[in-house]
């Protein structure tokens, strides 16, 4: 191989564009080690720097760039996603947890509702209640209960400001559970909700009441609230 030879059978432009056979590159590229004069005046390195600059302006990495790693392959990345789940697995643990120990205190606070027996009410009390339209409170508005015997209190809720006419009340014991639901409870001709409890049904404690309207679809919609307080007899 010499130059004649290179020049008559361009091989230079079949070795740059990848269609010089196997054999021919590599007599080509031991001849151009051989002589390395040949590739100034066969104007190579021109050719290379013009390619190069058509590659920058394609956006294009140079042949022998190392090509960018994924953001997976990245080992700070791996290093903070595999820390962020385990920070969410222990979060969704925390949660999960408490969620068991709620259901299981609802479960319990039901069952001590059902077991409790019932002191015959030897008395009623008629109680009138004026809910609050601002939010829930933990200061009972009133408190029943204390006495040496049962008794049936008898609320009336006043709803006369409400524009609702059925609601839905919802008795929650303050920091503990549900204990109950009262649903489709209307308004009597005085605008009163009316509730009779035996003040030993439900044990001591503060309940806080959620009374919620329902409008001509039968969704909830939050009305009022008001909080009462139970004692233990005597």
């Amino acid at each position: 191989m010499d130059r004649d030879f290179i020049e008559r059978n361009q091989v230079v432009e079949r070795y740059l564009s990848g269609r010089l056979p196997l054999k021919g590159a590599t007599d080509f590229e031991r001849f151009c080690r051989e002589h390395p004069e040949l590739l100034d005046e066969l104007g190579i390195p021109e050719r290379v720097n013009a390619a190069l600059r058509l590659l920058e302006a394609g956006g294009k990495p140079e042949p022998w760039a190392e090509p960018p790693k994924r953001f997976w392959q990245k080992l700070e990345i791996f290093l903070g996603l595999l820390g962020a789940s385990l920070v969410l697995a222990i979060v969704l643990a925390i949660v999960a947890n408490g969620s068991a120990q709620k259901s299981r205190r609802i479960i319990a606070l039901q069952q001590e509702a059902t077991e409790r027996p019932l002191e015959p009410a030897a008395s009623t009390r008629d109680i009138r209640l004026l809910p609050s339209r601002n939010g829930a409170s933990e200061t009972p508005a009133i408190v029943i209960g204390g006495g040496s015997e049962g008794q049936l209190a008898d609320f009336r809720i006043d709803e006369s400001r409400s524009p609702y006419r059925t609601f839905r009340i919802t008795i929650d014991r303050i920091d503990q559970g549900r204990v109950g639901v009262i649903d489709r409870l209307g308004k009597d001709s005085d605008g009163n909700l009316r509730i009779a409890l035996n003040d030993t049904a439900l044990g001591p404690g503060d309940y806080q009441l959620t009374i919620e309207g329902l409008n001509w679809q039968g969704q909830p919609q939050p009305d009022s609230w008001v909080t009462i307080g139970i004692r233990a007899t005597q």
